[in-house]
């Protein structure tokens, strides 16, 4: 029992450290992704003793400045909701991040454990559980602050959630018929099988259309340009416009915590997640060439890092969409949703199913 404790507890730490410091050093990369694209020089001015390292003191500078504000508070909020909302929504992203597998397996005090930190057979449905409830953060944080522009912020982000939710389960069911699992790491593992005895069946290869599908309906739900209606500051303020401090950075955090998480989500559902191609756990065979035996401790770490630059890779992307288009027209958001991405990815759930009928 401790020892299963303590295994969970490592796994947690480490996990959660590596998505703590990937979204503050996704702060930074917005600012000089921005910066590179629009031929600026970008965030560089807080140095630590006169070092300034390509801007990264930012991130420090940002930390200090959002603990040292005042947590302001508007009359005639609702006080316990007003603070609840942001723990609420930072809450539910974090949480969902223990169903996502970040390795195979690995022996642990003479035990094999799953790398993943909460292993359980409808992780997926889980995933999906804990995101639909961050939208009760952004609804009761404009619900809470008095404010009717808070207030519409917040219902634009609610029924943004709703409705691109919808689509963005939709979209998965194709991968779902294909690997036949809820189970994230069983999906992964599926990933492995190679085709025609050389190349990795991926998700990118059998479902184009869900993975197009997945990744605007997964760029609406981190509510970013261009589905940044909750907070157009040309048309509203936002349903944060009445915090400030670490409440107001929960949200921020919150913000770039579901870029991270549709971005491990992406790399898993469609591009093998800790899969590398031809690497088993004992070692690396390649289809044209004798097998080279590897520790199991550097495979994993192998697996481990294959994840995390696909994940920054589409982290990378995702920012470079946020800086290049437009943001939606409110009525041509709700139209992409329902009117387009819906019924493109109920075509694309009779396509595959038609398909694996006919293979069998």
């Amino acid at each position: 029992m401790w020892a299963d404790a303590l295994i969970a507890l490592l796994k947690t730490a480490f996990f959660v450290t590596c998505v703590l410091t990937l979204t503050s050093l996704l702060t930074w990369q917005e600012r000089k992704q921005s910066a590179v694209m629009q031929d600026r020089l970008g965030a560089n001015r807080a140095s630590i003793l006169g070092i300034r390292a390509f801007g990264l003191p930012h991130i420090l500078s940002d930390a200090l400045k959002m603990f040292f504000k005042e947590d302001y508070v508007p009359p005639g909020s609702d006080r316990l909701l007003h603070t609840a909302a942001p723990c609420i929504s930072l809450f539910s992203v974090l949480m969902a991040f223990a169903a996502i597998p970040f390795g195979d397996t690995l022996v642990m005090f003479g035990r094999r454990v799953e790398l993943q930190i909460l292993p359980v057979d409808v992780s997926l449905l889980f995933v999906f559980a804990m995101m639909s409830l961050t939208v009760f953060g952004t609804f009761f944080g404009g619900y809470a602050s008095n404010n009717k522009y808070a207030f519409l912020g917040g219902l634009r982000a609610a029924s943004q959630m709703i409705s691109y939710e919808i689509a963005l389960g939709a979209t998965l069911i194709g991968v779902l018929l294909i690997y036949g699992t809820l189970d994230l790491a069983e999906a992964v593992r599926a990933q492995g099988t190679l085709l025609w005895g050389w190349l990795p069946m991926w998700g990118i290869l059998l479902q184009p259309l869900g993975f197009l599908l997945f990744v605007t309906a997964g760029m609406a739900e981190t509510k970013r340009v261009p589905f940044d209606l909750p907070e157009g500051e040309s048309e509203i303020v936002g349903y944060f416009v009445e915090y400030s401090s670490m409440k107001f950075g929960a949200f921020f955090m919150t913000d770039f915590l579901e870029t991270i998480l549709i971005a491990s989500l992406i790399a898993t559902l469609f591009f093998g997640g800790w899969q590398v191609p031809y690497l088993e756990p004992d070692g690396l065979y390649l289809p044209w060439g004798p097998a080279i035996p590897l520790p199991e401790v550097l495979v994993v770490l192998l697996q481990f890092a294959a994840l995390a630059a696909k994940v920054v890779f589409f982290c990378w992307f995702l920012l470079l969409i946020r800086w290049t288009l437009p943001r939606f027209r409110y009525d041509q958001l709700m139209r992409l949703g329902w009117k387009f991405m819906l019924p493109a990815a109920v075509v694309n759930i009779l396509v595959t199913a038609l398909v694996l009928v006919l293979i069998e």
